[in-house]
């Protein structure tokens, strides 16, 4: 096996290559890039501008210009098959595993992948793209791959070492050798280790396992990233609603689930509400920001209003004013505290989870603890820097206090309602719980003033 050599991209290197490829030097190209890992090549495309890339690229291996194009970010890579036409487009896109080729494909509209289609020569390849395309692509059929290994129950160790060798030549990573029967209904799975050691005239039937897990086609992708995750497979079986084997899904396609689902809801919980990246247009993600930057001006507007019905108030005990961020800073904070806990606890779901009820009882013992400790420090601190007296001290203390169980509240059950809504949860950690818990604590805050203090 060929080593792969460790890359550094540096300053000096990239300039070589550019003057390389100004001058058309092929072998110093070739030469650099020999061993080199294709997710490095592709970092390095990034840096080039596009007349360069596509020159690099085109220098490529067929095999080796497959696999870049799979590294490459989704900018980029939108640029790059805009210089092609379908023919290299195919030739490519022939070259990968299905998953992948049927990922690339639709990233074009149904008239381009179908001319993209018509151009492929392998049948037997285009076969098993044509069927994953059928699928959502947030499905597990939709990131199965249908390379797999698989031995029929009845077969010895010579046959099935023969088809092993036979089926491999497409199959670039062997976890397992799945087990079928004559209907293909998986029935389990074996190791090679055991192949190896078990006497040529062993059957399969003698050997595998029965106990294996599997996911049917229409699974959500995120509840097969939580099942592997859970029992630390490196790979799992796609099974029809029949119990066909029809594909297998491998750690490296989770682990991209995982960076997408985490990058969305890292999204969500900043007010972003679009799948976006710096690369970007303006147009785009201006429309992805938006939004939620207008619902925080509304809230902003709306407590400017509070602040106005209580101006009267305001301008009796202008030391109210003073600790207005205090009331919504803590509240905002206590509330993104709760949400994210919850939303942390319902990506990792789990049938041994509390109830409803139970969380909402422990965060309230925890708001209860927080907000008791935080109304005393207030509390001495206002009497002892402040010198209101301690009535004022009261109103700024019980306010905190009363803010501290609601923003708890709500941060705890905002995101628990989304997700029965069938809304992303992560919402509640963002914006929302902020400019809601703004409101609150400030409502709170003047209510508690007006009565202690008679305004």
């Amino acid at each position: 096996m060929e080593a792969i050599k460790q890359f550094e991209l540096s300053k000096e290197y990239l300039e070589s290559l550019q003057v390389a490829i100004e001058e058309e030097n092929l072998s110093f190209i070739e030469e650099s890039f020999d061993g080199v890992n294709v997710a490095d090549i592709a970092s390095l495309l990034e840096e080039l501008s596009m007349d360069e890339a596509i020159y690099v690229f085109r220098a490529m291996d067929l095999q080796v210009a497959a696999d870049i194009l799979i590294e490459l970010e989704d900018d980029t890579l939108a640029k790059v098959l805009k210089e092609m036409d379908e023919t290299e487009i195919a030739s490519l896109v022939e070259c990968m595993d299905s998953d992948d080729a049927a990922d690339m494909l639709n990233l074009f509209s149904q008239k381009e992948r179908e001319d993209i289609i018509s151009h492929f020569k392998d049948s037997a390849k285009t076969a098993l793209i044509l069927e994953l395309l059928r699928y959502d692509e947030d499905t597990a059929g939709g990131i199965m791959a249908k390379e797999y290994i698989r031995a029929n129950k009845n077969w010895t160790m010579v046959q099935t070492i023969n088809e092993i060798r036979r089926q491999a030549e497409n199959v670039e990573k062997i976890f397992s050798i799945y087990v079928v029967n004559n209907r293909q209904q998986l029935l389990g799975r074996v190791s090679l280790k055991k192949i190896v050691l078990a006497a040529d005239d062993t059957k399969i039937a003698d050997i595998y396992e029965d106990e294996v897990i599997s996911v049917q086609t229409y699974e959500d992708q995120e509840e097969v990233a939580e099942i592997m995750r859970r029992y630390d497979l490196e790979s799992i079986p796609v099974v029809n609603s029949k119990n066909v084997l029809v594909g297998r899904i491998t750690v490296d396609d989770i682990l991209d689930v995982i960076r997408e689902e985490a990058e969305e809801d890292m999204q969500a919980m900043s007010g972003i509400s679009d799948t976006v990246d710096e690369y970007d247009s303006v147009i785009k993600l201006t429309k992805a920001r938006l939004p939620w930057l207008l619902i925080g001006i509304v809230g902003g507007l709306m407590g400017a209003g509070f602040i106005g019905f209580f101006e009267a108030g305001l301008s009796k005990v202008t030391a109210l004013a003073f600790f207005i961020p205090l009331i919504t800073a803590t509240g905002g904070n206590v509330g993104i505290q709760s949400s994210s806990l919850v939303v942390q606890s319902l990506a990792s779901k789990s049938v041994f989870d509390d109830s409803l009820g139970k969380r909402f009882f422990k965060g309230l013992l925890v708001a209860l603890l927080n907000g008791v400790i935080l109304a005393l420090f207030v509390f001495g601190m206002v009497v002892l820097f402040y010198g209101n007296g301690t009535k004022f001290a009261m109103v700024v203390s019980i306010a905190l206090f009363s803010v501290v169980l609601l923003a708890s509240f709500m941060g705890t059950v905002t995101p628990i309602v989304l997700d029965r809504l069938g809304i992303n949860p992560a919402l509640a950690s963002g914006p929302f719980i902020t400019t809601a818990n703004d409101l609150l604590g400030l409502a709170v805050y003047f209510l508690v003033a007006m009565s202690l203090l008679n305004l």
